[in-house]
């Protein structure tokens, strides 16, 4: 019988040895009817020096091979006790998890949960990962819970677009057993992350906005190379390098952009547009005048309106005083601001407001003029609306 293995790989069958049999010689046979050995006398001599042996040993695995020969594995009557988490790996056979669910505790015998695996063909679908089980649990209960991928223990951490480290940190350690304490140390060593040297030096923008799957144990340093990884992958995906020198810009340039427009937008449509705006502004040499980079030097959250006070900052982020660029992204662009980046629309518009904060409508305009009756639209919806 084959060893049932996980996402349905199995170990290789053993073909039974054949019966040992002696060739009787010519004229004798009395002698081979006299010295035969009885059926069944050889295997029950056998399990009887692996009893000895094993218990002499102290070997439970070998105590429990010669219980599954005779047809007898030991169980647990269950329902078992306590908690302990057990890790099934890739490629672990049946027997395998059954030897780790023995190890802990969970199941009394390899055997009771080979048998319980083979009698169910669910068994082939056990995922890799982690399980919380009770302790002293009969072997079918225990294929019970692994068969069912909603008893994975893991745990779930949503990355939004736009979110800035500060948040992605705060989201982590809300969610999982990393600390903030753990997370903030890891960022200090940017290079063993896998960040790129062109970012230098600076996590902001390269932790990928997802969902991600945190297991038990899994370090901060693991995760965050995982997020960081993972903006390489889509990043690659979107030939990023070649296209932002077509652009005549470098890739973190384009993250740049790509960041603002999560704050500046919230519109899939609007996002080329606002794009055009911000290459238009660069290309003449105008200020880029975005609440949302202020908001970023003055350390706020949650909003891209800023006051006259705060615009007065001294930051390289406020694109008020200075113009071009702010030095790095101000958070953690998505793949839709990515490719507006890489992929504005055609137009000649310099300005843009929303006018609506519920629908995200957002006015474009290519004077100033036109731009302040936009801004007056704005502010009568204000007059009406609670969402100002």
């Amino acid at each position: 019988m084959s060893d049932i293995g996980v996402g349905g790989f199995a170990a290789e069958e053993h073909e039974p040895e054949p019966d040992s049999v002696a060739l009787p010689r010519a004229g004798s046979r009395r002698a081979e009817s006299t010295s035969r050995t009885p059926r069944g006398c050889i295997p029950m001599l056998l399990v009887l020096v692996l009893v000895i042996g094993g218990a002499f040993l102290g070997g439970g695995w070998a105590v429990d091979k010669v219980k599954s020969l005779v047809g007898v594995s030991a169980d647990y009557a269950g329902p078992g006790s306590g908690s302990v988490v057990v890790q099934v790996h890739s490629g672990d056979s049946s027997t395998a998890i059954a030897q780790t669910l023995k190890d802990a505790g969970v199941v009394k015998s390899v055997g009771a949960f080979t048998d319980a695996a083979r009698a169910d063909s669910r068994s082939r679908s056990i995922q890799v990962g982690y399980y919380q089980l009770k302790k002293q649990m009969k072997a079918k209960d225990a294929l019970a819970v692994l068969i069912n991928p909603k008893n994975l223990v893991q745990a779930l951490v949503v990355v939004p677009e736009g979110y800035r480290v500060k948040e992605i940190v705060k989201a982590i350690a809300k969610k999982t057993d990393i600390t903030a304490a753990q997370l903030n140390a890891a960022l200090k060593h940017p290079a063993a992350l896998g960040l790129p040297a062109s970012a230098g030096g600076k996590v902001e923008g390269y932790l990928f906005p997802a969902t991600y799957s945190v297991v038990p144990g899994e370090t901060a340093s693991e995760l965050l190379k995982q997020m960081i990884a993972k903006t390489k992958e889509v990043t690659a995906s979107l030939d990023l390098a070649a296209r932002a020198k077509a652009l005549g810009y470098t890739p973190e340039q384009i993250l740049t952009i790509a960041s603002i427009l999560e704050y500046e937008g919230s519109r899939d449509q609007d996002y080329p547009k606002i794009a055009r705006a911000i290459y238009n502004r660069l290309d003449k040499g105008m200020a880029l005048q975005s609440d949302a980079t202020v908001a970023y030097a003055n350390n706020l959250t949650g909003t891209v309106y800023t006051t006259d006070a705060q615009r007065q900052i001294d930051s390289p982020y406020n694109t008020y005083k200075n113009t071009g660029l702010p030095p790095g992204p101000i958070g953690s662009p998505g793949e839709k601001t990515i490719e507006a980046a890489l992929h504005p629309a055609k137009g000649s518009w310099l300005y843009w407001v929303v006018v609506n904060l519920k629908t995200g409508e957002t006015r474009f305009a290519d004077t100033f003029a036109q731009h302040q009756a936009n801004v007056n639209l704005f502010h009568q919806y204000c007059q009406t609306s609670d969402a100002c």
